[in-house]
């Protein structure tokens, strides 16, 4: 009975003194987080979603404090986010164009000729390592959702013609299909862009290999720049760039181009 006492009296005494370290410890060791940074941190959406160009909040509120990020950077949040960190740091917001995530390709799964039966792991990233892709076109989507599977917001879905959907009323700009894509068809885009875009990342100058790959891919003819009232479409990089500073959206490229390739924003 006296070597039980002894025992639980020697067990107190230890869990007594270690805590007693342990609480000096926490004192000598504690890493001192500024207050501002707290505050931050607490305003931003908590997506994690690395659209900021940070590992996570936490850096980005970091960042934010020691005015290396702006404090409209939080593209999860949006503006409401980017006032309440503003009100924090005691600063103007200003204006941040909301992005959204825009796919360059059309080539669905009955206008884009497969290479054959893919019979590997189904993503994305392992069809392009083993294969450069199922398509014959080397630029088109390949179609398995990589992107899907990585977009935090649930705004990419798979459409029944085989091509990623973008749900703008979800999209947040965060990037992370952007940087998931393998083909890197995926951009960021203002979302309240207005004029024409191409839907086709096909580079090649082979006209004929093009047409021959995908019914709907750009073949280069040029006849969308020529038509331009305002002379605003480049096609020097082998897909036509629209400048939006001249561009009014008026669709004359939209109704020449043979195959559709360009679409109308806004």
């Amino acid at each position: 009975m006296t070597l039980i006492i002894y025992t639980i009296a020697a067990a107190l005494a230890i869990g007594f003194l270690l805590g007693i370290l342990l609480g000096l410890f926490q004192k000598i060791f504690a890493v001192k987080v500024d207050p501002k940074v707290q505050a931050v941190r607490e305003a931003l959406s908590g997506a994690n979603c690395g659209g900021c160009g940070y590992a996570g909040c936490d850096a980005f509120a970091e960042a934010v404090v020691a005015g290396d990020a702006p404090v409209n950077g939080c593209v999860a949040g949006g503006s409401a986010v980017s006032e309440k960190v503003s009100a924090v740091m005691g600063v103007s917001a200003g204006g941040a164009e909301k992005k959204v995530a825009f796919l360059a390709c059309n080539g669905t799964k009955d206008c884009a000729k497969d290479k054959g039966e893919y019979e590997g792991v189904k993503t994305c990233a392992a069809a392009q390592l083993t294969m450069n892709g199922t398509k014959l076109c080397a630029f088109g989507c390949i179609g398995y959702g990589d992107c899907v599977e990585a977009c935090p917001f649930e705004a990419l879905s798979m459409g029944a013609d085989g091509l990623p959907k973008v749900d703008a009323s979800k999209c947040v700009g965060c990037g992370k299909c952007v940087k998931t894509c393998p083909k890197h068809l995926f951009s960021l885009i203002d979302a309240g862009t207005k004029g024409a875009i191409a839907r086709c990342s096909n580079h090649s100058d082979n006209k004929p290999q093009i047409k021959k790959d995908c019914s709907v891919g750009c073949f280069k003819c040029g006849i969308c720049a020529k038509k331009c009232p305002l002379g605003c479409i480049d096609i020097t990089s082998g897909i036509p760039k629209i400048d939006y500073n001249q561009c009014v959206g008026c669709g004359v490229c939209v109704e020449s181009c043979p195959d559709k390739v360009l679409i109308l924003l806004g």
